[in-house]
């Protein structure tokens, strides 16, 4: 069973329709004790990333995702889920992030022809092609809305990289944790190869 965290951010019931579709089990909840007994978590969310943060405390969820990560719980962080995971967003300046990964958050730079925020679809480069690609081609398309990006401190994380205005870091993968900056529950029939791909680790 995957445990879709709720804390009012959005484009949750979009995550849990495509793992159904795949024949996943899914359950939306910020019920502590569901998200520890799960196989598989995930970290959805569109936003701001301070008031993403002010939510999941409020909720006293930030210690049972530090929980879940460290028990080596498959854990995929979607969208703002995955600048959630990292140190600090230049969208929320002295907000600490859940700090999972080392990195930070940062605007997309204003330039001639570069729209913000970034809605659409883009192709992917695997610099460390990750589990979460393997039957995915390089330069497949998927689909982005946000306005800030990614710069992991350690680029040995990096699974996909894509350009707009800046290089982004768009997927990580440490161990037991993943997070994509795209939605893969939009990205038409690549997102559902990366879900399927996330939903088979709590198999292994």
């Amino acid at each position: 069973m995957t445990a879709i965290i709720d804390y009012d951010a959005g484009n949750i019931k979009s995550v849990e329709k495509a793992l159904l579709y795949l024949g996943e089990e899914a359950v939306i909840t910020r019920d502590r004790e569901v998200i520890r007994a799960a196989d598989r978590v995930i970290l959805p969310g569109v936003g701001a990333f301070g008031t993403a943060m002010e939510k999941l405390r409020a909720y006293g969820l930030e210690e049972v995702i530090h929980e879940v990560v460290e028990e080596g719980t498959p854990f995929l962080g979607i969208c703002l889920g995955l600048q959630l995971l990292f140190e600090r967003s230049e969208e929320s300046e002295g907000v600490k992030g859940l700090g999972i990964l080392p990195g930070e958050i940062l605007r997309l730079p204003e330039e001639e022809g570069i729209k913000i925020p970034h809605i659409g679809w883009n192709s992917l480069k695997f610099p460390n092609r990750g589990r979460l690609f393997q039957g995915i081609s390089e330069d497949s398309y998927v689909y982005f809305v946000h306005s800030y990006y990614l710069k992991a401190e350690d680029e040995r994380i990096v699974t996909a990289s894509s350009e707009y205005g800046a290089l982004i870091h768009a997927s990580v993968e440490k161990d037991n944790v993943f997070a994509c900056q795209f939605h893969p529950e939009k990205s038409s029939q690549a997102g559902l190869t990366i879900l399927k791909n996330f939903a088979a680790l709590g198999r292994e």
